[in-house]
């Protein structure tokens, strides 16, 4: 066990299927979550696939809900190798007396042979949950960077984009990762949620993931010429991508354009990591124009990469009995706070 254990992190961390979710270093963030991680090999002992499972004990009902943010990680189409890692799935539930496991890989939409796969395996494909509802964000807008220098990125971009870039460095706005200014950036990020109406985390969390991935967390902070922190962003590299996770802006100072300079100073980033896709994260209904949403995708989109809609959760139920009961016990608490 402690050889498999040791061989995860390696695993993982070399995946073009994993995400930061799936580090070690991601259980340091969680507080009040436990962990299990588990790992499967082919007949010569190699790892083929790896899944770190999040749990949360519910004492009050006796079981536990168990979750793998953006796991498993393999490839979704190794049927032998995923019902492998659901029956070291089924041994963790066993432990904690677990009702349910739910996963989020990234699996597009449109990779039937995938899905097909995960179904046959024992994951139910839950399609009814609205994309508002997911625990992790179903449609991404990613730019794949692989194999191009710097320029030929910065020359994909809008012309648009390019402009402000240019015109954000002109003006005199400086981007560089600046740690020392995480109060900085939670004020901003007070002023963001109030803006566009969102729960904001705590500074403690943010802290936390900076402490966690260490080397591999930025807080990327763009100050204006008189020293004021305009805008910023906590960005975290693993594996074969860097993913922008949190940004944050002031409701000033918007002439002078921090945020396009702060996005293609990642980027930089991601390339001189030797990373193969830039991830801008979430754009909820991308496909609505009508939607109060779809200014994010707008501004993403102006630097040339792609939506990408992922195929969303899966779920297998240990105990239908107990899934009923926290249902049925989730809508109560709801329809008191309401």
């Amino acid at each position: 066990m402690e050889m498999e254990m040791s061989n995860y992190e390696a695993f993982v961390s070399a995946s073009p299927y994993a995400s930061f979710m799936q580090s070690e270093d991601w259980i340091k963030v969680k507080e009040g979550w436990g962990c299990e991680r588990i790992t499967v090999t082919d007949d010569s002992g190699k790892v083929t696939g790896a899944m770190q499972i999040l749990i949360k004990k519910i004492p009050m009902m006796r079981t536990a809900f168990l979750y793998a943010p953006r796991g498993p990680v393999c490839d979704p189409h190794d049927e032998e190798t995923l019902r492998k890692l659901v029956e070291k799935a089924r041994e963790v539930a066993k432990k904690y007396h677990a009702y349910m496991l739910k996963v989020d890989p990234l699996v597009e939409a449109d990779d039937v042979q995938a899905i097909e796969t995960l179904k046959k395996v024992g994951f139910t494909h839950r399609t009814d949950i609205d994309e508002d509802n997911t625990v992790q964000s179903v449609k991404n807008y990613i730019l794949e960077i692989n194999g191009r220098t710097p320029d030929e990125v910065f020359e994909s971009f809008h012309s648009k984009w390019r402009y402000k870039i240019r015109l954000a460095s002109k003006k005199g706005v400086v981007c560089a990762p600046m740690p020392e200014r995480l109060d900085d950036f939670c004020k901003l990020m007070e002023e963001t949620g109030e803006r566009d109406h969102f729960h904001i985390r705590s500074k403690e969390y943010f802290a936390r993931m900076l402490e966690a991935f260490g080397e591999n967390a930025r807080l990327y902070m763009c100050v204006a010429p008189d020293g004021e922190a305009i805008s910023g962003a906590l960005t975290v590299r693993f594996a074969d991508r860097v993913s922008y996770v949190y940004g944050a802006s002031g409701n000033g100072h918007r002439n002078l354009m921090p945020n396009y300079l702060m996005q293609w100073t990642m980027i930089q980033w991601a390339l001189e990591s030797g990373c193969n896709v830039y991830d801008f994260m979430g754009v909820p209904h991308y496909d609505d124009e009508n939607h109060p949403n779809y200014g994010v995708y707008k501004f993403k989109k102006g630097f040339s990469g792609r939506a990408v809609a992922f195929a969303g959760e899966f779920d297998i139920i240990f105990s239908s009995l107990k899934f009923k009961e926290i249902a049925l016990a989730y809508k109560v608490l709801k329809k008191r706070k309401m």
